[in-house]
């Protein structure tokens, strides 16, 4: 894969041609550029498979730069420091990001994907929900992207009734009566939707708080959710529960 790596920082850069070289032999060639302004016209030139983007550059930020290409057809990994704000949003739209300092079997990973992915259609529509996510446009039309084995969902937040833990699995309800069955752990999701207005109410359970129906107190407690699920309450969860419920 021809490689693109736009960063400001000299030592990010070559301490990350240092591991493709190292450890990502489908890495063929390796061209630099070091903000907004020079990265566009390397993309231009250069034509690369893959990009590696900083988010934060001295002359603008790497969404800016994709913003300004429009249509593109390479990979896209970001590179950013920590910033929980960003990172979820990343995670909302399932592009990949790396964290900084660079960890050498997280970029092995990236690059394999990327590798996988490279004749995918879907990084613009997966762009645009990361602009999204971090934009100001109301939770109801907030999106994430959830992908398994055969295809790519661009869902709603608003539109999932409950998540339910599956040993690595989660299970998606969403409505209309959909389900789709992710490879990724419930206490991943639950991190990512939060902020949203979801709430464990068991180890295996992450439910949206919008979409109960009636709580039944009766054994410990149990959710009756718009689709007609119910969803256990824990014990450790129940007071929780009913704080929220009555302050809704």
């Amino acid at each position: 894969m021809k490689t693109l790596i736009i960063d400001n920082e000299e030592n990010i850069r070559t301490g990350l041609i240092k591991q493709l070289k190292a450890f990502c032999h489908s890495v063929k060639e390796i061209k630099e550029a070091t903000g907004v302004e020079n990265g566009i016209n390397a993309i231009s030139e250069f034509k690369p498979d893959l990009v590696f983007l900083d988010v934060e550059m001295d002359d603008g930020t790497g969404i800016e730069l994709i913003k300004r290409l429009g249509n593109f057809n390479f990979q896209l990994i970001f590179i950013t420091a920590h910033d929980k704000y960003a990172i979820n949003a990343f995670k909302l739209s399932a592009i990949d990001f790396l964290l900084k300092p660079i960890d050498a079997e997280d970029l092995i990973l990236a690059v394999s994907k990327a590798e996988k992915n490279l004749k995918s259609k879907t990084l613009e529509l997966q762009f645009q929900i990361l602009q999204e996510s971090l934009s100001s446009i109301t939770i109801n039309e907030k999106k994430i992207v959830l992908k398994d084995n055969e295809s790519i969902y661009f869902v709603k937040v608003s539109d999932i009734v409950h998540c339910k833990a599956e040993g690595p699995y989660t299970e998606f309800y969403l409505t209309p009566q959909q389900k789709i069955t992710i490879s990724k752990s419930l206490k991943e999701y639950e991190e990512l939707l939060e902020p949203f207005g979801f709430i464990r109410t068991h180890h295996s359970h992450l439910i949206n708080i919008k979409r109960i129906v009636r709580f039944d107190k009766a054994d410990g407690g149990t959710l009756i959710l718009e689709n007609k699920q119910e969803v256990p309450v824990s014990q450790r969860k129940r007071e929780q529960i009913m704080e929220l419920l009555n302050n809704m």
